[in-house]
């Protein structure tokens, strides 16, 4: 079974939650976990400007997804940095190109997940997930999220990420805060329970 993890990540954020994520798939056995990059479509002076040039070298070897990798896959997580409480413009690019394998039903019954990344506690997380399942919905993906057995995230002694609808990270107005453990354990379980119900379906 082929999972697929495909995300954008601008400074590392997502790019570390991929990661764990990609960790706790990998827990499943008979899983084959592949994570793929959404084109960059910012040009190189703005990435420069923003200070994201050095950032983004430590995770260019990852190979930027194709199409065709979305239909081959069993299941999809898709990662994305929040603007505005929705998803970020990269992978609204990418998924607006994605009418040739809706058109053939390509998506149809696979699972799909989404995890985040906010700069501030309120910045959007929840409504950039949700929003984004309307994408996979018209799709005809089956939705999985990250159920409260994950118990981190009903915590109140720290500012942490995640909730029911996926793992998720805050990174800080300038991007200092990199994800802590409950976050990163949040991931894990995301990536562990998604792999497993893909599993079960398929």
């Amino acid at each position: 079974m082929k999972l697929l993890i495909v995300y954008y990540s601008m400074f590392g954020h997502i790019h570390c939650m991929a990661e764990a994520v990609a960790e706790g798939a990998r827990e499943v056995p008979g899983v084959d976990v592949v994570m793929r990059r959404v084109p960059e479509t910012l040009p190189a002076e703005v990435l420069a400007k923003v200070g994201a040039t050095e950032l983004q070298k430590k995770f260019s070897h990852v190979p930027v997804c194709t199409l065709q990798e979305l239909a081959d896959a069993d299941a999809v997580i898709f990662g994305t940095p929040t603007r505005f409480g929705n998803m970020c413009g990269q992978m609204r690019q990418f998924l607006d190109a994605t009418g040739g394998i809706w058109r053939a039903g390509a998506l149809v019954g696979k699972v799909g997940s989404v995890f985040t990344s906010s700069g501030t506690q309120h910045g959007g997380q929840e409504s950039t997930i949700l929003s984004f399942h309307i994408t996979l919905l018209h799709h005809g993906m089956i939705i999985v999220g990250l159920p409260y057995t994950f118990t981190g995230q009903a915590g109140i002694d720290e500012v942490a990420g995640c909730s029911p609808y996926g793992a998720s990270t805050i990174a800080g107005g300038d991007g200092q805060r990199w994800p802590t453990q409950t976050e990163l354990d949040g991931a894990r379980f995301h990536g562990r329970y998604v792999a497993q119900i893909a599993k079960k379906l398929n």
